[in-house]
């Protein structure tokens, strides 16, 4: 395997930058269409747009990194499971938010991250139809591009546990998370799709967000690496750091949060 340091964090953010916005535009052009919603095996929502920006992502990172493997939904879903060994290796969601995108309101993602020992160190969150786009390019360096508008360095904010601001999941909010927010002192809660969950929090406009339901590492690697940029932080229920490389690459509930007071 090419060490990392052949290409630099900041040539490999740039890149993968660039390979998100190429991917928005493939999945806009379905989203402006009269497209059809297929059930994959474990029942969850696939749609051209997913597959077609999964094959743009995997075409691109191939001539980027052809040593890295890349672990993607639509081709782990497909049966093809890569062997990542004790590397590092890209995890790649091509529209999170799958639910959001058929019902149109615009909150769906493309994510990219690069995992290095167990933790995403670089990573890309771009929301097409919000024109919005955030890039972790290295540890402590993180930037949101809104509405056209040039980069501009973000950082989570110190949380007050005497009044958090809650984001939740618009489509996947169960009892176990409403039982925990039981345990809080909330001040305002508020939903949202896909891993714009992270970069609200990363952007200093909320301070946590509990996930208890399944998620795999595709869905978070993107968002941790810019939040966890961005001084905040992504743990489990135990309060350990959320790997990645993990087998079955399943993640356990987790804790997404802002600098701690």
């Amino acid at each position: 395997m090419a060490p990392l340091h052949d290409l630099p964090l900041e040539s490999l953010a740039t890149a993968i930058r660039d390979i998100a916005i190429l991917a928005g535009q493939e999945i806009l052009a379905v989203y402006d269409s009269a497209f059809a919603v297929r059930d994959k095996a474990d029942k969850s929502p696939v749609t051209a747009a997913d597959e077609s920006a999964e094959r743009l992502i995997l075409q691109r990172l191939a001539r980027l990194t052809p040593a890295l493997p890349v672990l993607a939904e639509e081709s782990f879903a497909a049966g093809k499971v890569p062997d990542i060994g004790s590397g590092p290796f890209w995890a790649v969601d091509p529209l999170d938010g799958t639910k959001e995108f058929v019902s149109r309101n615009g909150e769906f993602t493309v994510n990219i991250a690069l995992v290095v020992n167990g933790a995403p160190l670089i990573g890309v969150v771009h929301a097409p139809a919000r024109r919005r786009l955030y890039l972790a390019a290295a540890p402590g360096s993180v930037t949101a591009e809104i509405d056209g508008g040039p980069p501009h360095a973000i950082a989570a904010r110190t949380f007050d546990p005497d009044g958090l601001v809650v984001v939740a999941s618009r489509s996947h909010r169960d009892a176990a998370t409403d039982a925990y927010l039981d345990t809080l002192r909330v001040s305002s809660l508020t939903s949202a799709g896909s891993s714009l969950k992270f970069c609200v929090i990363a952007d200093g406009e909320a301070d946590i967000y509990p996930r208890f339901g399944p998620t795999m590492e595709w869905d978070t690697a993107a968002g941790h690496a810019v939040l966890a940029a961005a001084g905040g932080s992504v743990k489990t229920v135990d309060g350990e750091s959320l790997k990645y490389g993990k087998p079955g690459f399943r993640n356990p509930g987790f804790i997404a949060r802002g600098r701690e007071p």
